[in-house]
């Protein structure tokens, strides 16, 4: 009875509707039918808070880190707030509203506007995958348009400088393990004495997403490593140890504020931890690593992300123009 009904009716519909709207009427027809003929639950009654804490469920399964679900979760929860409505009734207009009036009354670049924008967008389709809704409502509200720059790098000098600089042993090989590798802070912090091999001049570290990765130190971080950890004498297992007892397990925030005091007595601009993964990246792109290469050396699940992070010197276009042009 049920499929008698829809093709009655998508039949006689044919003739005035096009591809795309016949195939929205027959999702609306099997969403309809199975409500009213075979009891099924209906979905619209689910509410938001049950809506958010399925996607984050399958969000989590998908492998998103505890951290990158709580700001999911917060930048949601502060949508549905302002709106004050259910996700059942957000309409186009609703959303773009809230961006707008949201990076207005904060001040927000573009860059974090788009993040909202994305991650909305992400909890709406996931939504409309599942059929609690038929159209994602964010789905008119494209990316938004960024200025793109070139980032800071570190130079050779600046770099040999910070090196010369380092008192502590620790420190040296911190500045070392991140210049020559390009891992995460988050991923400095998280090694162990045991993910090193001295012999291969690699170690594993655990990336986003809990995904296992190599990566690759250069010999003169290798001895500065081995001189570093030859020096201690406690039992902690971590890699990076503060320089005091009890000697816990350095944190992101004790990395990035040691390496900030060091680029504060040079007079180095801008010296935070995430610059070595940038100019790491620039420079292997600018002596020809291929991107493919790099995209895995740095974790990335997608290569837009390298080429981000990538950013070629204009100094080496002017000589592949002469090179291959002029």
């Amino acid at each position: 009875m049920k499929e008698f009904i829809k093709q009655e009716v998508l039949q006689r519909m044919l003739p005035l509707l096009d591809n795309f709207q016949i195939k929205e009427l027959q999702h609306t027809l099997e969403y309809a039918l199975c409500k009213y003929l075979d009891g099924s639950p209906d979905k619209s009654e689910i509410s938001s808070q049950e809506l958010l804490q399925k996607f984050l469920e399958a969000k989590r399964i998908e492998g998103c880190s505890e951290k990158t679900l709580t700001y999911y979760q917060n930048t949601i929860e502060r949508m549905l707030e302002n709106t004050g409505k259910e996700v059942m009734h957000i309409l186009t207009e609703d959303l773009r509203s809230y961006l707008t009036d949201y990076q207005k009354q904060n001040n927000l670049s573009r860059v974090t506007i788009d993040n909202v924008r994305r991650i909305l967008s992400s909890f709406f389709s996931w939504l409309e995958d599942e059929e609690y809704l038929i159209k994602s409502p964010i789905r008119r509200i494209h990316k938004v348009k960024t200025m793109s720059s070139v980032k800071d790098t570190y130079s050779d000098e600046e770099l040999e400088k910070m090196r010369d600089s380092c008192k502590e042993k620790r420190d040296l090989s911190l500045i070392d393990i991140l210049a020559s590798t390009g891992m995460r802070v988050g991923e400095l912090v998280r090694l162990n004495r045991a993910d090193l091999d001295f012999n291969e001049r690699e170690c594993k570290v655990l990336g986003k997403g809990n995904k296992e990765r190599i990566v690759y130190f250069d010999a003169r971080t290798k001895i500065h490593l081995q001189d570093y950890l030859d020096s201690r004498n406690d039992d902690c297992e971590a890699l990076f140890v503060t320089l005091k007892s009890p000697y816990l397990r350095l944190t992101i925030s004790g990395v990035e504020s040691r390496i900030r005091k060091i680029g504060k007595q040079l007079n180095i601009d801008k010296v935070y931890p995430h610059k070595f993964r940038r100019t790491l990246a620039t420079r292997a792109i600018d002596k020809g690593m291929p991107i493919e290469q790099l995209q895995q050396l740095l974790g990335h699940k997608r290569i837009d992300t390298t080429l981000q992070y990538a950013m070629v010197k204009q100094s080496n276009v002017k000589l592949a123009h002469k090179k291959y042009i002029g």
